[in-house]
């Protein structure tokens, strides 16, 4: 009951900045190559807290997106906070990989994502997912404001449910 309450009164806190979710579905699985090809699934972050930032090399907003959810990954870098990119819908040619590495980001991505992106119910990019360590998608965000603190708050949500 008590998780239930915190994930309500989280919803409460970042109201107006969400995507309307079904409360504490659970993430589906997926089975996603990185850009050297290594095939990785949902399953490898099992009890860890996670962020699932789905986005495209194209999109402008992902790209302003992206140093604040960096720096969310170095700030909780001692802790089992996780943070990957999912790109999908890429031109062809595309190198996400190479893309945030030029950026300085150095979160991981995934890419070829078309098919999770659906079946996690992204609208377009930036998507940002939370998943708390039961596996339970507590929030969904369109946010591309890097400094938006509830992207802080929902990280250490996350950490600490």
């Amino acid at each position: 009951m008590m998780k239930l309450l915190k994930s309500v009164l989280l919803l409460i806190l970042l109201n107006g900045t969400s995507q309307a979710m079904e409360m504490l579905n659970m993430a589906p699985d997926f089975s996603l190559p990185d850009p050297q090809g290594k095939v990785h699934t949902l399953a490898e972050y099992k009890g860890k807290p996670l962020i699932l930032h789905f986005w495209a090399t194209w999109c402008p907003y992902c790209k302003k997106l992206q140093p604040g959810l960096d720096s969310i990954a170095k700030d909780y870098k001692d802790a089992d906070l996780q943070v990957l990119g999912i790109s999908f819908n890429e031109d062809d040619g595309a190198m996400p990989g190479e893309m945030l590495k030029k950026r300085g980001i150095h979160f991981p991505t995934l890419i070829n994502g078309e098919s999770v992106a659906k079946s996690y119910g992204v609208p377009g990019t930036p998507t940002t997912v939370f998943i708390n360590r039961a596996g339970e998608i507590v929030w969904v965000t369109n946010i591309s404001d890097p400094n938006d603190p509830s992207l802080n708050a929902a990280a250490e949500f996350i950490l600490k449910n």
